[in-house]
């Protein structure tokens, strides 16, 4: 249905020096404008995903102007989406720009100058004045201070410089005074309301002025939409802040309502992009279907967004801390991932002219995540499982990145620390502001131990319970960050120690993930001393290392002689043990008396520095032992020589291992009586 009716004059009186060519075209125009006003029929639509249209009608106002608001229908996730739309007017546009002056195309000279910021306008006292009450008046102000009132001379100056929305805004009431075609969407909504209430563009002034239509637009339209009163909302928070309470709140309201409602009822277009999402077929809408939406707005927006849901009570604790999760992945990069771009940066500086701006850009956008992350520390939800343990890892991590507050870092120490066994090994790797490529281990060693201090409270059965299956979990989480430790060639091997030993051994149940991390420090190491060595190996519970992690120990170069010693008895015990249950006996000739004296022998100084020289004549300044403990030493060879002949698998390793430690006991033997000579 279209509905025509003509153009009427407003009943306010024209200013008086509006001339008389003017009042013509004024009058051929009020004549000639027949207005249409397309109305678009209701269609209740019952497919999920799109958004029944409303009819919305405005009065034809001066000029000829027209309007429409359309809700198009609803795309599929990922696809464009047209929010609605407001036009006025339907004149085509006629402003141009010459010698940096904004001009309209008339055959009427222009009376009026208007200066904008840095841009000057030559425009028509006429249709201005007609619906600015501010121009009426400045026109009036200037008339009177003007010799002869302005009528036939120069064009009347007149400043707007603090006009909210600047340049754009002005033109777009500009044009709409003229009659100009334009569209008002939720994206310049904001700064054409602002101008227009500036310009006191009210009723007051003229019938179906450009407030009363924003303002019902505004009501019917935008607050009715999803995606709408978001983007209304950033609009008018970058402009105006709070300050602008009569769009703010308003938006704010619709925003919260919508989340509010059951997924059921969403009809609306909203953006989900999760990995995986659009292959899967969907019956349903997410409960998080509004996270990536909100995820859009300032960090103080989002902030008051969140807060109003919180205080409903309606969503559960964990679909907020998604909220928070997704707003960080957004606006918070994991320095984890910047790490390789600024180490690239730094070592290739082909831009030292640009360095100061772009030192500055880097402080401005530190200082910016800085006050989103304690934002959002602040926001996290006390509930338990409101947010994962790699989460508040991330935050961690982005915190000492930004250098957060030390109230800021402790509380996420303290909760990422309760939450530990859910986290990964990478999860601990916490980069150094200074140096993307180094980690601080001081940061992962607050966190274990803000876990291990949770043992030292009381607590319930059920908790304890929980937290003693999390032990084992923390524990192979730990080993597997020394072993990414491990890898930087230039960690010390006495921080190395100290870090390891911040995980209790009652902690640990087996002791491979601990055998894997010294080897690769040992590997990446070689300039270790030989004490160093059995300092770190010294660490390893031989007796708490599985089979077949035993048997690449005991093949092990890296290993001290000592540690395979060790080995070799583990495995003797574990061989009598199995012998006796199996009643196995051995196939496997067993090694030769030398050998198993040498091992002995090893086995009985596993306290000294020193190998001794096997030669009982070879002087030697390193300590040997006394009578009796020689005496132990010959029997506990005899009695290994005896369960090596019984035991399979023990023959079997004593077999593999004796010729290497043979050939290792010689070129310390010969090294000691170099040293003696």
């Amino acid at each position: 249905m279209v509905l025509f009716h003509h153009a009427i004059l407003p009943d306010t009186n024209p200013p008086s020096s509006l001339n008389l060519a003017h009042a013509v075209r004024f009058m051929l125009a009020a004549l000639d404008a027949s207005v249409h006003i397309p109305l678009v029929k209701k269609q209740n639509s019952k497919r999920r995903g799109r958004a029944s249209n409303k009819s919305c009608m405005y009065d034809g106002a001066l000029w000829g102007e027209s309007c429409c608001c359309l809700r198009y229908p609803w795309q599929e996730i990922k696809e464009s989406f047209t929010m609605k739309y407001m036009k006025l007017g339907t004149k085509p546009d006629t402003f141009y720009t010459e010698e940096a002056v904004r001009s309209v195309v008339s055959d009427v000279p222009a009376d009026l100058i208007i200066h904008v910021n840095n841009t000057k306008y030559q425009l028509h006292k006429f249709p201005l004045l007609l619906k600015c009450g501010l121009l009426q008046r400045l026109g009036s102000d200037t008339d009177d201070d003007v010799p002869g009132g302005g009528g036939g001379g120069q064009p009347v100056p007149v400043a707007l410089h603090d006009i909210p929305g600047g340049e754009e805004a002005f033109e777009l009431c500009a044009k709409f005074c003229y009659g100009i075609s334009i569209s008002i969407s939720a994206n310049n909504f904001v700064p054409a309301t602002m101008a227009a209430r500036f310009l006191r563009m009210t009723e007051s002034v003229a019938k179906g002025n450009l407030v009363a239509k924003l303002e019902t637009f505004f009501n019917s339209c935008i607050l009715q939409g999803w995606k709408d009163p978001i983007a209304a909302l950033q609009v008018a928070w970058r402009i105006s802040g709070w300050s602008e309470n009569r769009i703010v709140q308003p938006c704010i309201d619709a925003i919260v309502e919508k989340i509010l409602m059951p997924p059921s009822k969403v009809t609306w277009s909203y953006t989900y992009t999760r990995p995986g999402y659009a292959k899967r077929p969907h019956q349903s809408v997410p409960k998080d279907w509004w996270t990536e939406d909100v995820s859009e707005l300032d960090i103080e927006v989002f902030r008051s967004v969140i807060s109003t849901v919180r205080a409903a009570r309606l969503l559960p604790p964990p679909l907020i801390g998604e909220a928070l999760h997704v707003y960080c992945c957004k606006h918070l990069p994991d320095p984890l991932q910047l790490g390789g771009n600024a180490a690239a940066s730094a070592n290739g500086d082909l831009h030292a002219q640009s360095s100061a701006a772009t030192a500055a850009a880097s402080e401005e956008t530190v200082a910016k995540q800085r006050r989103v992350l304690e934002t959002i520390v602040t926001m996290i939800p006390g509930d338990a499982g409101a947010v994962t343990g790699r989460f508040l890892l991330r935050l961690l991590r982005v915190a000492n990145y930004v250098a957060a507050s030390s109230s800021t870092r402790a509380q996420l120490i303290r909760q990422a620390g309760s939450q530990l066994d859910e986290a990964k090994a990478a999860d601990l790797l916490i980069p150094l502001p200074s140096d993307p490529q180094a980690y601080d281990v001081g940061a992962a060693e607050a966190v274990l131990e803000y876990f291990l201090a949770q043992f030292q409270r009381p607590a319930a059965p059920e908790e304890r319970r929980r937290m003693n299956a999390a032990m084992g979990k923390v524990a192979r989480i730990f080993d597997e960050y020394l072993r990414t430790i491990a890898l930087d060639g230039d960690f010390p091997v006495g921080k190395f120690v100290d870090l390891t030993e911040c995980l209790p051994d009652i902690f640990r149940n087996d002791h491979d993930g601990l055998y894997y991390a010294i080897d690769t420090y040992l590997k990446e190491h070689p300039e270790l001393s030989k004490a160093d060595k059995k300092r770190l190996c010294r660490m390893i519970d031989c007796r708490k290392l599985s089979p077949d992690v035993r048997g690449q120990a005991i093949s092990n170069d890296r290993m001290p002689l000592r540690t395979i010693v060790q080995l070799l008895f583990v495995e003797q015990e574990r061989a009598m043990g199995g012998g006796g249950a199996g009643g196995s006996h051995s196939t496997v000739a067993a090694p030769d008396r030398a050998s198993v004296d040498a091992v002995a022998m090893l086995a009985a100084r596993k306290k000294g520095d020193e190998l001794p020289a096997p030669a009982a004549d070879q002087k030697s300044d390193v300590h040997r032992p006394r009578g009796d403990q020689a005496e132990r030493t010959r029997a506990d060879g005899a009695a290994m020589t005896r369960s090596l002949s019984a035991s399979t698998k023990m023959a079997a390793a004593a077999a593999a291992a004796a010729p290497r430690t043979k050939e290792r006991l010689a070129e310390e033997s010969r090294g000691s009586r170099l040293r003696n000579k």
